[in-house]
């Protein structure tokens, strides 16, 4: 009998894990794309190894419960209190030491990857500043030239568009006039803040063609949640026409 109750407890154990390893063979996207853009891939893989990590530690807190309860109760036949244990210090030292590494190995790679992510080169293509100010954005192309066409200001009421060449590594100057914002894209997994005063940069490639809907991620104050913007991404050719036509009436005016 009590053979038959242990097998059953054990079937209840090893499920939770059976289903976790059964899906370890193609690890989801988290409901993100890959390859849209240079930093995905980087960031995709941290968030995989955060919820394997998270999914491990789950099934053992869930055993570390179950099992006691099953096997370490009193027992109605033997009709006496179980032995109580004081302290273990083995059991001890095990559930300081390993979520001790566990913390240290997820501190190290999420350390590596954000080194990648914000590492700066001499060899992006194109240099955008972005600006956020109460509540919208504000987009210069430093390669269109000085000329004031060559900025774009949106609204809450209407949204900027941000456009990206396409394969093309692009450096972006951020910086904002008022508050902390923060810019971020969803579809590409990156984020960075807009802080006055400080000028941040960022580096990134997006890879493929289509429009992204981008928002500012930090709490800025009443009009928050309409401070939107788009990111198009075209060919190389259809920006270079779109930086000339942001310039051609003003280049006129001046000819």
């Amino acid at each position: 009998m009590f053979a038959q109750k242990r097998s059953r407890a054990l079937v209840l154990l090893a499920a939770p894990l059976t289903l976790l390893l059964s899906g370890c063979s193609k690890v989801s996207g988290l409901g993100y794309e890959e390859g849209l853009s240079s930093v995905n891939d980087i960031s995709l893989s941290l968030w995989q190894g955060a919820w394997i990590a998270g999914g491990v530690v789950g099934v053992i807190t869930f055993v570390l419960i179950i099992w006691p309860a099953i096997f370490h109760r009193a027992k109605a036949s033997k009709g006496e209190f179980p032995k109580q244990t004081q302290y273990n210090i083995p059991v001890e030292i095990a559930y300081t030491i390993i979520p001790f590494i566990i913390v240290a190995v997820l501190f190290y790679y999420t350390a590596v990857k954000q080194e990648k992510i914000v590492e700066k080169t001499s060899t992006y293509a194109h240099e955008i500043t972005v600006n956020g100010f109460q509540w919208s954005w504000q987009f210069k192309y430093r390669e269109a030239g000085d000329y004031k066409s060559a900025t774009v200001t949106g609204t809450p009421a209407q949204p900027p568009t941000l456009y990206l060449p396409q394969g093309q590594k692009v450096r972006f100057t951020l910086d904002a006039n008022d508050v902390v914002h923060g810019f971020w894209v969803p579809a590409f997994m990156i984020q960075m803040q807009n802080l006055p005063g400080v000028t941040n940069k960022l580096e990134f490639t997006a890879n493929k063609l289509g429009t992204y809907p981008g928002r500012c991620n930090i709490l800025c104050g009443r009009n928050h949640s309409q401070m939107l913007f788009s990111v198009k991404v075209v060919t190389l050719a259809e920006y270079e026409k779109y930086l000339q036509d942001l310039v051609a009436e003003e280049k006129a005016g001046l000819a």
